[in-house]
């Protein structure tokens, strides 16, 4: 006869074991759910595709992409350089390789940042409202007020040419229709009758921000954030083409464009080549950012 013994530390196992299969379920389920929308599954694809290139650039790009080679300088396309060379005779899809990182980084550093901040902006204004709603609010009308790429290319003029200026101006443009996005999910939640039961449970606001309306928020601000990601990639791409970016000789797509316009009606594919890379990559975006809208928000059903 054999007897166990149920002691709380395998209770508590089982219990985190029950969770992470549960976790599991779920993200297969959604995966599922997003595969079965065609734009969702080939923007994913795309963007999963960005991922892995970035990640493995030095096993992927079959040359250095700052090695000179003016004797193939313009080289077409073919079985030696796949999409050509540019005028100094580096290998493009090398440099669009590399380059893949550059943006990834301008991408991603953004999104954590802006994130955060517009939620943290939104749902205290929305929260609090009256002279705190007022003040927030017209600060962010002031920034939505200028084009965010004008905004921007201010504050890289004031801060000086260089990626990380490019990641600190394209996140002071970026945050206000975030925190104009949580305000909005606030106000339609702090009346809600659960909110208003928590209150008379003596919660304070910031028990009641942290762990009931920003939970509820962050759907909305996901999805949103997803689609922002087309306009920083070509936000970056603009900054650099017009030299504000990242510098030379750094494959960084924009700056890739700027350098190969001046051979572009003769060598097509200087230009083609980036250009098409920020094409396709902001349409994987905001078929992405679709595809989460249709999954995450009810509202859209």
């Amino acid at each position: 006869m054999t007897l166990s013994i149920d002691t709380p530390t395998t209770g508590r196992a089982r219990e985190r074991l029950a969770r992470c299969q549960r976790c599991a379920a779920r993200a297969g389920h959604f995966l599922l759910r997003m595969a079965r929308n065609p734009l969702t599954a080939i923007g994913g694809t795309i963007v999963l595709l960005l991922c892995l290139t970035a990640l493995f650039a030095p096993w992927i790009a079959p040359y250095h992409p700052l090695v000179q080679d003016l004797d193939n300088a313009l080289s077409p396309p073919g079985a030696q350089h796949w999409f050509g060379t540019d005028e100094f005779g580096r290998d493009i899809f090398s440099r669009l390789v590399w380059g893949a990182r550059i943006t990834l980084y301008i991408v991603l550093l953004v999104s954590v940042t802006v994130g955060p901040i517009g939620l943290l902006l939104g749902v205290t204004a929305g929260y609090f409202g009256g002279k705190v709603d007022a003040a927030l609010m017209r600060v962010t009308d002031i920034f939505i007020s200028f084009p965010s790429l004008v905004l921007a290319l201010a504050f890289v003029a004031a801060l000086g040419p260089g990626l990380e200026h490019v990641v600190i101006a394209i996140t002071l443009t970026a945050w206000p229709p975030i925190a104009r996005l949580a305000r909005a999910e606030t106000l339609s939640l702090r009346q809600a009758d659960f909110i208003s039961a928590v209150r008379l449970q003596g919660a304070s606001p910031l028990r009641v921000l942290w762990r009931h309306i920003v939970p509820l928020c962050l759907p909305s601000v996901i999805i949103r954030i997803t689609m922002n990601m087309a306009g920083i990639i070509l936000t970056a791409a603009g900054l650099g083409f017009l030299g504000l970016g990242s510098q030379p000789p750094a494959p960084e797509w924009g700056a890739m464009i700027a350098s190969g316009r001046t051979y572009m009606l003769e060598c097509w594919w200087v230009v083609t080549v980036p250009g098409m890379a920020i094409l396709i990559n902001s349409l994987a975006f905001n078929f992405l950012g679709d595809g989460l809208r249709d999954l995450l928000d009810p509202r859209s059903e």
